[in-house]
């Protein structure tokens, strides 16, 4: 028999989401959960384990910490803003069952192996990228030192040891896993899983790894799944959706969660042809660069929804971060989508690389003029292991090292000339209000609310957005006064 083996995405800042498959881990403006798909694999490969999703089920540490006692191995998927609280946390639970093994996974411990091992002696080793097989093999009762992908501290000598990187995961070997979707039918309640643009419940899973796209800025890529695209087969993938219709016959709609579902015309297309006969309702990631064919074969297979990277309306921008798309084509894409029916969640970043007053102006509008159902609009953080935060951190534009508030939300920490943390914080309100204050659009969510029976969860939602809009707005207020009072002191001390 293996270890017994817990799988944690662990509790963290209330409502905070940033486990397994969030690219973004941060407290969303409006309560929202992914589902820790990287952790369901291992999961699934060890008998006898359990994976514990504690935010969407809201159990604490003292609760984990309870938990643990009938377990020999943790692996904990750590974040960068949990980081912090994950690695106090491990030493209480080394300290109240001090023959546990903890494995640490996820970006974090990726790009900065000796930080991690140095800073918690608690951890016993972590995995670095893909971790599938790492932890499995360590259950199994493989010693550490033949193990592909992990470093440790060596106990005679406290030296960090770096074994050599696992190679990835074929797309056979993802094919030979368990299904995701059979590990929260054991382990989850799929009713605690919300996300404000998708129908609810819903269950997400990926069809494919990684992601050939340059994004400068985008975590997941260049420290985790990789840019190696590799795809499941399309029966596996069909299977799975297939069992998993039945197995959750309540659920709204399933959402892959893939790095970018759609990129190839002809595995997009093969795949529709097998989900059609379904009969299910699902959602998937896009890039702009999908013609039209494919989205029409999408939409005829039952997709609903696309949640599509815009980013931003600045050309030069798209440059800047290798977004490896146009203004114009992504102009030419939402009228595909809207054309076909498909509703569109568009994402959009503000402070990316070369951002100015005049860029970010350019994004608002061209955010109306695509007129998406939904929109997210985020603050650009330099994560440590991604091109972004080397340039960031070479120009000197990081201007402190916390990417969020005490609440886990996110915060500006990136300042260009010209440009205050403070302006680049007003401006998301004021997109979001420019964008949801005008009648279409704010007709649109309301009726869309009432189709799908969701009224309860939009005024939540709205309660939610506007409370964290006047905490924001407070801490905006709150830095121009103390610029104010610096500027002042400066011309006293001057005259």
């Amino acid at each position: 028999m293996p270890l017994k083996t817990l799988f944690l995405n662990p509790p963290s800042f209330e409502k905070f989401d940033g486990g397994a498959s969030s690219r973004w881990p941060a407290t969303r403006e409006i309560e929202s959960y992914w589902y820790p798909v990287w952790l369901t694999y291992p999961a699934g490969m060890l008998e006898g384990s359990r994976l514990l999703d504690a935010p969407p089920h809201h159990i604490k540490w003292q609760e984990v910490v309870e938990i643990l006692k009938d377990y020999e191995f943790l692996v904990l998927f750590t974040s960068t803003m949990g980081w912090d609280g994950d690695q106090k946390m491990a030493e209480v639970i080394k300290q109240t069952y001090p023959n546990i093994k903890i494995s640490f996974v996820g970006p974090p411990v990726t790009t900065s192996p000796d930080k991690a091992l140095n800073e918690c002696p608690a951890i016993d080793f972590i995995c670095r990228r893909e971790f599938d097989f790492s932890v499995v093999e360590y259950a199994n009762g493989k010693p550490l030192n033949e193990i592909l992908g992990v470093s440790y501290k060596d106990k005679s000598t406290g030296k960090i040891l770096h074994n050599p990187d696992r190679p990835q995961v074929t797309p056979e070997e993802l094919d030979n896993m368990p299904w995701a979707t059979e590990i929260y039918h054991r382990d989850l309640d799929v009713t605690k899983y919300s996300v404000p643009f998708l129908l609810h419940p819903y269950v997400s899973l990926y069809s494919t790894r990684g992601c050939p796209a340059q994004c400068t800025f985008c975590l997941w890529p260049q420290t985790l799944s990789g840019h190696a695209w590799r795809k499941r087969s399309t029966d596996d993938v069909a299977a799975e959706m297939k069992q998993a219709k039945e197995l959750f016959p309540h659920v709204k709609e399933f959402f892959f969660d893939d790095d970018t579902f759609n990129i190839q015309k002809v595995r997009t297309v093969e795949l529709c042809e097998k989900l059609k006969p379904l009969g299910l309702t699902w959602s998937c990631t896009s890039r702009v660069t999908t013609d039209y064919d494919t989205l029409k074969a999408m939409k005829e297979a039952g997709c609903r929804l696309l949640i599509v990277g815009y980013e931003s309306g600045d050309p030069q921008i798209l440059k800047n971060i290798k977004k490896g798309a146009t203004v114009q084509r992504a102009l030419d894409f939402q009228r595909d989508c809207h054309k076909l029916g498909l509703v569109v969640h568009g994402d959009f970043i503000l402070g990316l690389p070369g951002e100015t007053r005049e860029s970010i102006r350019n994004t608002i509008d061209f955010a109306k003029q695509l007129d998406c159902e939904t929109i997210q609009v985020s603050i650009a953080h330099a994560f440590p292991g991604t091109e972004f935060f080397d340039y960031a951190k070479e120009n000197g534009f990081i201007t402190n090292e916390a990417m969020s508030d005490e609440g886990g939300h996110q915060m500006a920490h990136i300042e260009y000339p010209g440009l205050p943390v403070e302006y680049v914080m007003e401006m998301v309100h004021k997109f979001y209000d420019e964008y949801y204050f005008r009648p279409k659009a704010a007709f649109r969510v309301v009726w869309q609310a009432i189709v799908n029976r969701d009224v309860p969860r939009l005024y939540t939602e709205a309660k939610s957005f506007m409370s964290l809009r006047s905490k924001r707005n407070k801490a905006v207020r709150a830095v121009k006064e103390a610029n104010a009072a610096k500027a002042q002191e400066s011309v006293s001390m001057n005259a």
